[in-house]
Protein backbone atom coordinates (compact mmCIF):
# COMPACT_ATOMS: atom_id res chain seq x y z
CA UNK A 1 0.00 0.00 0.00
CA UNK A 2 1.09 3.56 -0.86
CA UNK A 3 0.22 6.17 1.18
CA UNK A 4 0.75 8.86 -1.34
CA UNK A 5 -1.98 6.67 -3.77
CA UNK A 6 -4.41 6.41 -0.86
CA UNK A 7 -5.03 9.66 0.42
CA UNK A 8 -4.03 11.80 -2.37
CA UNK A 9 -1.09 13.92 -0.12
CA UNK A 10 1.46 14.87 -2.59
CA UNK A 11 3.77 17.81 -1.00
CA UNK A 12 6.30 19.75 -2.46
CA UNK A 13 9.19 17.20 -4.46
CA UNK A 14 11.69 16.88 -1.64
CA UNK A 15 15.41 18.71 -1.69
CA UNK A 16 18.86 17.93 -0.53
CA UNK A 17 19.38 18.47 3.33
CA UNK A 18 22.60 19.67 5.48
CA UNK A 19 22.80 18.22 8.61
CA UNK A 20 25.22 19.78 11.38
CA UNK A 21 26.33 18.43 14.96
CA UNK A 22 26.68 18.61 17.56
CA UNK A 23 26.13 22.16 18.31
CA UNK A 24 27.05 22.98 21.72
CA UNK A 25 25.56 25.49 23.94
CA UNK A 26 26.47 25.96 27.48
CA UNK A 27 24.98 24.78 30.27
CA UNK A 28 22.66 26.26 32.04
CA UNK A 29 22.31 27.11 35.47
CA UNK A 30 22.10 23.68 37.76
CA UNK A 31 21.76 21.75 33.95
CA UNK A 32 25.40 20.60 34.39
CA UNK A 33 25.99 19.63 31.38
CA UNK A 34 26.14 21.82 27.82
CA UNK A 35 23.50 21.52 25.46
CA UNK A 36 24.23 19.38 22.24
CA UNK A 37 22.27 20.35 19.57
CA UNK A 38 21.47 18.88 15.88
CA UNK A 39 20.54 20.96 13.16
CA UNK A 40 18.97 19.45 9.93
CA UNK A 41 18.07 22.45 7.11
CA UNK A 42 17.13 22.35 3.51
CA UNK A 43 20.22 22.96 1.18
CA UNK A 44 18.20 25.59 -0.46
CA UNK A 45 15.52 28.22 0.06
CA UNK A 46 14.26 31.43 2.05
CA UNK A 47 12.07 31.79 5.30
CA UNK A 48 12.59 28.68 5.78
CA UNK A 49 9.84 27.80 9.34
CA UNK A 50 11.37 26.02 12.19
CA UNK A 51 10.30 22.90 14.10
CA UNK A 52 11.68 22.32 17.52
CA UNK A 53 11.46 18.63 18.12
CA UNK A 54 12.11 17.16 21.55
CA UNK A 55 13.02 13.45 21.99
CA UNK A 56 11.24 10.24 23.91
CA UNK A 57 12.78 9.44 27.24
CA UNK A 58 16.61 7.94 26.99
CA UNK A 59 16.94 9.31 22.95
CA UNK A 60 19.37 12.19 21.78
CA UNK A 61 19.43 14.34 19.23
CA UNK A 62 20.68 11.34 16.57
CA UNK A 63 16.80 9.81 16.97
CA UNK A 64 13.61 9.90 14.55
CA UNK A 65 15.50 10.58 11.59
CA UNK A 66 12.29 9.36 9.78
CA UNK A 67 10.53 12.75 10.74
CA UNK A 68 13.43 14.94 10.88
CA UNK A 69 14.65 14.17 7.10
CA UNK A 70 11.04 13.66 5.96
CA UNK A 71 10.35 17.34 7.39
CA UNK A 72 13.79 19.14 6.47
CA UNK A 73 13.83 18.09 2.76
CA UNK A 74 10.24 19.60 2.50
CA UNK A 75 11.18 22.89 3.56
CA UNK A 76 12.15 23.15 7.68
CA UNK A 77 14.27 23.57 9.95
CA UNK A 78 14.71 20.98 12.29
CA UNK A 79 16.30 21.68 15.57
CA UNK A 80 17.05 18.47 17.83
CA UNK A 81 18.80 18.61 21.42
CA UNK A 82 19.75 15.90 23.62
CA UNK A 83 18.15 15.83 26.93
CA UNK A 84 19.13 15.41 30.35
CA UNK A 85 17.05 11.88 30.49
CA UNK A 86 19.07 10.56 27.41
CA UNK A 87 20.81 7.08 27.88
CA UNK A 88 23.64 8.67 26.13
CA UNK A 89 24.03 10.81 29.63
CA UNK A 90 23.91 8.21 31.72
CA UNK A 91 22.70 9.96 35.02
CA UNK A 92 23.27 8.17 38.14
CA UNK A 93 20.18 7.13 39.72
CA UNK A 94 20.67 9.36 42.83
CA UNK A 95 21.24 12.13 40.77
CA UNK A 96 19.56 15.19 42.25
CA UNK A 97 18.34 16.84 38.61
CA UNK A 98 16.44 13.03 37.85
CA UNK A 99 13.06 14.74 39.38
CA UNK A 100 13.26 17.85 37.38
CA UNK A 101 13.93 16.51 33.93
CA UNK A 102 10.91 17.38 33.08
CA UNK A 103 11.60 21.21 33.78
CA UNK A 104 15.30 20.84 32.26
CA UNK A 105 13.71 19.94 28.91
CA UNK A 106 12.16 23.04 28.57
CA UNK A 107 14.52 25.40 29.68
CA UNK A 108 16.64 23.03 27.09
CA UNK A 109 14.08 24.76 24.66
CA UNK A 110 13.81 28.10 25.55
CA UNK A 111 17.64 28.26 25.74
CA UNK A 112 17.40 27.30 22.04
CA UNK A 113 15.33 29.76 20.79
CA UNK A 114 17.35 32.43 22.80
CA UNK A 115 20.46 31.22 20.94
CA UNK A 116 18.97 30.89 17.40
CA UNK A 117 21.05 32.96 15.69
CA UNK A 118 24.45 31.59 16.95
CA UNK A 119 23.18 28.26 16.40
CA UNK A 120 22.36 29.42 12.46
CA UNK A 121 25.71 30.76 12.02
CA UNK A 122 27.02 27.53 13.17
CA UNK A 123 25.52 25.93 9.94
CA UNK A 124 27.28 26.28 6.67
CA UNK A 125 24.79 28.90 4.36
CA UNK A 126 22.40 28.93 6.67
CA UNK A 127 22.23 32.04 7.79
CA UNK A 128 19.42 34.26 7.06
CA UNK A 129 17.64 31.56 5.48
CA UNK A 130 15.31 31.07 8.91
CA UNK A 131 12.03 32.73 9.13
CA UNK A 132 12.16 33.07 13.35
CA UNK A 133 8.23 34.17 13.18
CA UNK A 134 7.01 30.13 12.51
CA UNK A 135 8.31 27.92 14.82
CA UNK A 136 6.26 24.73 16.05
CA UNK A 137 7.48 22.50 18.82
CA UNK A 138 6.96 19.17 17.84
CA UNK A 139 8.19 16.36 20.13
CA UNK A 140 7.03 11.94 21.10
CA UNK A 141 6.13 10.44 24.26
CA UNK A 142 8.07 12.32 27.05
CA UNK A 143 8.54 14.83 24.12
CA UNK A 144 5.12 15.43 23.44
CA UNK A 145 5.02 17.10 27.31
CA UNK A 146 7.78 19.03 26.14
CA UNK A 147 6.22 20.66 23.49
CA UNK A 148 2.83 20.82 24.80
CA UNK A 149 4.03 22.77 28.34
CA UNK A 150 5.91 25.31 25.60
CA UNK A 151 1.84 25.98 24.39
CA UNK A 152 0.59 26.22 27.53
CA UNK A 153 0.26 22.76 28.91
CA UNK A 154 0.48 23.01 33.20
CA UNK A 155 2.41 20.59 35.20
CA UNK A 156 2.37 20.56 38.61
CA UNK A 157 5.60 20.65 40.00
CA UNK A 158 5.92 17.39 42.32
CA UNK A 159 8.01 18.94 45.02
CA UNK A 160 6.44 22.49 45.06
CA UNK A 161 2.91 21.87 43.94
CA UNK A 162 2.80 24.78 41.72
CA UNK A 163 1.76 24.59 38.15
CA UNK A 164 3.35 27.74 36.49
CA UNK A 165 2.87 28.81 33.19
CA UNK A 166 6.14 27.70 31.11
CA UNK A 167 4.49 28.30 27.67
CA UNK A 168 7.03 30.44 24.79
CA UNK A 169 5.17 33.15 22.93
CA UNK A 170 8.21 32.48 20.23
CA UNK A 171 6.51 28.49 19.64
CA UNK A 172 2.84 29.20 17.41
CA UNK A 173 1.83 25.68 17.51
CA UNK A 174 2.55 22.28 18.50
CA UNK A 175 2.96 18.75 17.36
CA UNK A 176 2.41 16.08 20.18
CA UNK A 177 2.54 12.75 18.73
CA UNK A 178 2.29 9.33 21.40
CA UNK A 179 2.42 11.46 24.69
CA UNK A 180 0.78 10.96 27.92
CA UNK A 181 -2.63 12.40 29.01
CA UNK A 182 -3.98 13.43 32.30
CA UNK A 183 -2.60 12.08 35.75
CA UNK A 184 -4.43 11.80 38.66
CA UNK A 185 -5.72 7.82 39.94
CA UNK A 186 -5.33 6.87 36.45
CA UNK A 187 -1.99 6.64 36.36
CA UNK A 188 -0.39 2.97 37.06
CA UNK A 189 1.76 2.71 40.39
CA UNK A 190 4.79 2.45 38.15
CA UNK A 191 4.27 6.05 36.57
CA UNK A 192 3.15 7.23 39.83
CA UNK A 193 6.07 6.69 41.76
CA UNK A 194 8.56 6.97 38.87
CA UNK A 195 7.68 9.52 36.78
CA UNK A 196 5.62 12.16 38.96
CA UNK A 197 6.03 14.83 36.58
CA UNK A 198 2.45 13.00 35.25
CA UNK A 199 0.36 13.27 38.35
CA UNK A 200 -0.79 16.92 37.82
CA UNK A 201 -1.69 17.82 33.95
CA UNK A 202 -3.28 20.01 32.97
CA UNK A 203 -4.09 20.65 29.01
CA UNK A 204 -7.46 23.04 29.48
CA UNK A 205 -4.60 26.05 29.47
CA UNK A 206 -3.86 24.95 25.48
CA UNK A 207 -4.86 27.29 23.25
CA UNK A 208 -2.83 26.78 20.29
CA UNK A 209 -3.01 25.09 16.92
CA UNK A 210 -1.95 21.67 17.56
CA UNK A 211 -2.01 18.34 15.93
CA UNK A 212 -1.96 15.19 18.49
CA UNK A 213 -0.60 11.67 17.09
CA UNK A 214 -2.47 8.85 18.75
CA UNK A 215 -1.99 5.07 18.43
CA UNK A 216 -4.83 2.84 18.69
CA UNK A 217 -3.16 0.12 20.05
CA UNK A 218 -0.71 1.84 22.10
CA UNK A 219 -1.20 0.52 25.89
CA UNK A 220 1.55 2.37 27.69
CA UNK A 221 2.19 0.71 30.98
CA UNK A 222 1.52 4.02 32.94
CA UNK A 223 -2.22 4.57 32.64
CA UNK A 224 -4.89 2.40 33.42
CA UNK A 225 -7.48 3.73 30.37
CA UNK A 226 -5.51 1.73 27.66
CA UNK A 227 -4.53 3.47 24.74
CA UNK A 228 -7.12 6.11 24.73
CA UNK A 229 -4.80 7.62 27.47
CA UNK A 230 -2.75 9.48 24.42
CA UNK A 231 -5.91 11.48 22.94
CA UNK A 232 -6.20 13.85 26.02
CA UNK A 233 -4.20 16.05 24.37
CA UNK A 234 -6.43 16.30 21.75
CA UNK A 235 -9.78 15.91 23.69
CA UNK A 236 -8.98 18.07 26.96
CA UNK A 237 -7.19 21.05 25.26
CA UNK A 238 -8.91 24.29 24.32
CA UNK A 239 -6.79 25.35 21.41
CA UNK A 240 -7.87 24.62 17.33
CA UNK A 241 -6.50 21.18 17.78
CA UNK A 242 -6.84 18.00 15.41
CA UNK A 243 -5.94 14.51 16.49
CA UNK A 244 -4.88 11.90 13.82
CA UNK A 245 -5.07 7.95 14.97
CA UNK A 246 -2.96 5.64 13.63
CA UNK A 247 -4.73 2.23 13.43
CA UNK A 248 -2.60 -0.45 14.54
CA UNK A 249 -0.34 2.35 16.31
CA UNK A 250 1.91 1.36 19.08
CA UNK A 251 3.65 3.59 20.86
CA UNK A 252 6.82 3.95 17.72
CA UNK A 253 3.56 4.62 15.31
CA UNK A 254 5.08 2.25 12.85
CA UNK A 255 8.82 3.14 13.61
CA UNK A 256 9.33 6.93 13.78
CA UNK A 257 11.72 6.88 16.02
CA UNK A 258 14.43 5.52 13.86
CA UNK A 259 15.32 3.67 10.47
CA UNK A 260 15.31 -0.07 11.48
CA UNK A 261 14.69 0.90 15.19
CA UNK A 262 14.94 -2.58 17.28
CA UNK A 263 12.95 -0.41 20.17
CA UNK A 264 9.77 -0.74 17.26
CA UNK A 265 7.54 -3.14 18.47
CA UNK A 266 4.54 -2.40 15.99
CA UNK A 267 7.30 -1.59 12.29
CA UNK A 268 5.49 -1.08 9.61
CA UNK A 269 6.30 1.75 6.85
CA UNK A 270 2.90 2.17 5.94
CA UNK A 271 2.44 3.69 9.13
CA UNK A 272 5.42 5.93 9.40
CA UNK A 273 4.68 7.18 5.89
CA UNK A 274 1.04 8.22 7.38
CA UNK A 275 2.60 10.24 9.85
CA UNK A 276 5.77 11.72 7.99
CA UNK A 277 2.78 13.00 4.98
CA UNK A 278 0.28 14.07 7.93
CA UNK A 279 2.61 16.13 10.02
CA UNK A 280 4.08 17.57 6.78
CA UNK A 281 0.75 18.39 5.66
CA UNK A 282 0.00 19.96 9.41
CA UNK A 283 3.18 21.80 9.54
CA UNK A 284 2.62 23.36 6.07
CA UNK A 285 -1.24 24.30 7.01
CA UNK A 286 -0.32 25.70 10.32
CA UNK A 287 2.56 27.94 8.92
CA UNK A 288 0.65 29.14 6.13
CA UNK A 289 2.57 27.91 3.30
CA UNK A 290 -0.19 25.81 1.65
CA UNK A 291 -3.35 24.13 2.75
CA UNK A 292 -3.57 21.93 -0.16
CA UNK A 293 -2.80 18.48 1.42
CA UNK A 294 -4.10 19.27 4.80
CA UNK A 295 -7.31 19.87 3.22
CA UNK A 296 -6.95 16.68 1.54
CA UNK A 297 -6.02 14.42 4.19
CA UNK A 298 -8.93 16.10 6.27
CA UNK A 299 -11.24 14.88 3.76
CA UNK A 300 -9.91 11.22 3.21
CA UNK A 301 -8.97 10.13 6.42
CA UNK A 302 -12.15 11.34 7.66
CA UNK A 303 -14.38 7.67 7.85
CA UNK A 304 -13.04 5.11 6.82
CA UNK A 305 -9.33 4.96 5.10
CA UNK A 306 -7.21 1.52 6.33
CA UNK A 307 -4.39 3.06 7.89
CA UNK A 308 -5.92 5.44 10.15
CA UNK A 309 -8.48 8.88 11.15
CA UNK A 310 -7.88 12.52 11.15
CA UNK A 311 -10.78 14.94 13.25
CA UNK A 312 -10.61 18.11 14.31
CA UNK A 313 -12.06 20.46 16.60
Amino acid sequence: MTIYQTTGLTGPAPTSIVSVKPLVLSAAPQRGEDLQVRITAPATGINLPIVLFAHGFGSNLDGYAPLVDHWAGHGFVVIQATHLDSKRLNLVADDPRKPHMWRYRVQDMKQILDELEILEAAVPGLTGRVDHSRIVAAGHSFGGQTAGILVGLRVKDPQTGIAEDLSDSRVMASIQLATAGKGGDELTPFAYENLPWLRDQDFSQITAPGLVVAGDKDDLPLSTRGPEWTSDPYTLSHGNTSLLTVYGGEHFLGGISGYQSAETTDENPDRVALVQQVTLAYLRHVTGIDEGDWVTAAGVLAESHPLGRLESK
